[in-house]
């Protein structure tokens, strides 16, 4: 096996995946109003959007995505609009005069796939993701990798978030957070309006060059 940089790898990953963001966002608030089983799946559906992302990476994808701006602002505006769009139910929700009420409440009860398609989404239609990867890839890994090298960063950044989603979906889902989260319900929903609304603007004016 060639010499693979992984401590690099996986300490740049970490400081980006534990950073506040649209996934920890959504992670936090699922696990708040929904409970720890919606939490740990839409935290898996964010595992596997990155895992999908890390794969591509690796194969090159974003080269291909450089070299055909219309793929990054496909998935730029898709982004966009799906941040929005959990802006929206967010603003909706802290307009809610029932306190008892939580986020992203639906008239019939939120299903799991619908939950794991959530999480999937939300990464998947980040398009800095597979660039971010990408540049890790170049840093940790010498220009004679081999497949295996490239399988075995793939699989320990896949490992790493997992690790950190999940763990963030049992934190959030603990009785004194859901508690506090039920006293401050319309302010918290509030602010995760806003902070989905402003993720959506950064990708919205988001360049390939960036």
């Amino acid at each position: 096996m060639t010499d693979i940089n992984l401590p690099l790898i996986l300490g740049a990953a970490l400081i980006a995946m534990a950073s506040p963001g649209p996934a920890t966002l959504a992670i936090a608030g699922t696990s708040m109003a929904n409970g720890r089983k919606h939490g740990l799946v839409l935290a898996s559906g964010i595992t596997s959007g990155s895992l999908i992302w890390s794969t591509a990476a690796a194969l090159g994808m974003g080269t291909v995505m450089l070299a055909n701006s219309w793929l990054f602002e496909t998935l730029k505006y898709a982004g966009a609009a799906y941040l929005f769009y959990l802006a929206v139910k967010s603003a909706r929700s802290a307009m809610r005069s029932s306190a008892a009420e939580p986020l992203s409440a639906e008239k019939q009860p939120l299903g799991l796939g619908r939950t794991y398609l959530k999480g999937l989404a939300i990464h998947l239609t980040n398009p800095k993701a597979i660039f971010f990867l990408g540049s890790i890839y170049a840093l940790g890994l010498p220009s004679d990798a081999r497949p295996m090298d490239l399988a075995t960063v793939v699989l320990a950044l896949g490992c790493q978030s997992a690790l950190i989603c999940h763990l963030y979906a049992l934190i959030f889902a603990s009785k004194p957070i859901v508690a506090g989260y039920r006293k401050l319900r319309r302010a918290l929903d509030g602010l995760f309006a806003m902070l989905f609304g402003a993720a959506s603007i950064k990708i919205l004016t988001t360049s390939i060059s960036q």
